[in-house]
């Protein structure tokens, strides 16, 4: 079953990168807020990867393939 605290978990990294994404703007520093940017996908991707990967162990055993 799907953990409602990882709902929590990406929106919380959501929040931080929308906010230092806002901040390095406002600084004329819009490289690095890209950088933040991809930084909070590849983190949330990270996240969900790991998710699928618990997913496919479990039909594996579901199914003793």
């Amino acid at each position: 079953m799907l953990d409602i605290s990882l709902i929590f978990k990406i929106a919380g990294v959501g929040i931080v990168v929308i906010i230092i994404d806002k901040v390095l703007e406002s600084s004329g520093k819009g490289d690095y807020a890209v950088v933040a940017n991809l930084a909070g996908i590849l983190i949330v991707l990270m996240m969900v990867i790991n998710l699928v990967n618990k997913l496919f162990t479990t039909v594996r055993t579901m199914f003793q393939l």
